[in-house]
């Protein structure tokens, strides 16, 4: 499993949130994971990494590191966005493929100035859903799979958006487990029952008391992270191992990204201290779990 083990630029404050704060240089994030033994990336957020193909997999093989894929936040319950929809996805899947990535993570958002939750009526699910089709072909016709993430403050986040989206359309999905544990579902349960539509893992594990505050609307997304929303993995209220042996039960075979939200406001930490060291804790906390299986 522990070949299978990526990393997030999140990890590291690197957000595709508008407003999310300090961002860190590229050099000193890869090379971090680098030092830590993370052989594989995601992308982070559009523009942090060279957009140029030939450059960001220039940069990432100077730290040794290859690219699962990237995060692509999309506008698809709007009808009248089809052709954006149609050129982002493009501009995007052409990106990735080139830098040799295999996953396309589409994040359905409000809009690409604000994300919020929103009642979605019968008609928004069916474009949200004739949207992600033509995605997942743009996807297949670059030798990528595409990724629906369930995600706190877009339209797929509650237990029960899940439902609708599993039930809709036959597109794979993220299992984050810190996102679908804030959102009301159980992620132990969706890597047992739904293992065949898995693309795709991010581990995060949450601070349930926090979360509470978020979704009581007394924090934010990015406060919230702030107050300790997402500490390293095996430190919170996640099962994040008992989801793990649902997976590999399964026989899932694809990567595990790890990923603690971070949002850096007060300054870049010193070299050597803040966020790699956090990321740390979680690469020991599942070679753990590797040990004791």
């Amino acid at each position: 499993m522990m070949d299978r083990v990526a990393a997030a630029p999140i990890s590291w404050g690197i957000c595709e949130a508008p407003g999310w704060g300090l961002q860190m240089a590229p050099e000193r994030v890869l090379g971090e994971m680098h030092d830590l033994g993370i052989e594989a990336t995601e992308l982070g957020a559009i523009g942090w990494l060279p957009t140029d193909p030939d450059a960001l997999v220039e940069m990432l093989a100077h730290h040794h590191l290859a690219l699962v894929g990237g995060f692509v936040p999309l506008v698809l319950h709007d009808a009248t966005k089809r052709q954006a929809v149609l050129d982002e996805a493009t501009s995007a899947a052409q990106r990735l493929s080139a830098a040799g990535g295999t996953c396309f993570v589409t994040a359905v958002v409000s809009s690409h100035q604000r994300w919020e939750r929103l009642a979605l009526t019968a008609d928004d699910w069916a474009t949200t859903f004739r949207h992600l089709d033509l995605v997942e072909q743009i996807c297949r016709d670059h030798g990528l799979t595409q990724v629906m993430h369930p995600h706190v403050d877009t339209l797929i986040e509650t237990a029960s958006d899940m439902d609708r989206f599993l039930s809709g359309c036959s597109v794979q999905f993220t299992l984050d487990t810190g996102h679908l544990y804030i959102g009301g579902s159980d992620p132990v349960v969706l890597a047992t029952t739904h293992h065949d539509r898995v693309g795709l893992v991010h581990i995060k594990d949450v601070n349930g008391a926090v979360a509470a505050r978020l979704l009581g609307d007394e924090l934010n997304l990015m406060s919230a992270t702030q107050a300790g929303l997402f500490p390293s993995a095996g430190e919170g209220d996640v099962p994040i191992a008992a989801t793990i042996a649902a997976l590999e039960a399964a026989h899932y075979s694809g990567w595990y990204v790890l990923e603690q939200d971070v949002a850096i406001t007060d300054g870049l930490p010193p070299v050597g201290a803040g966020p790699a060291l956090d990321v740390r804790r979680s690469i020991e906390f599942l070679r753990s779990l590797t040990v004791s299986s």
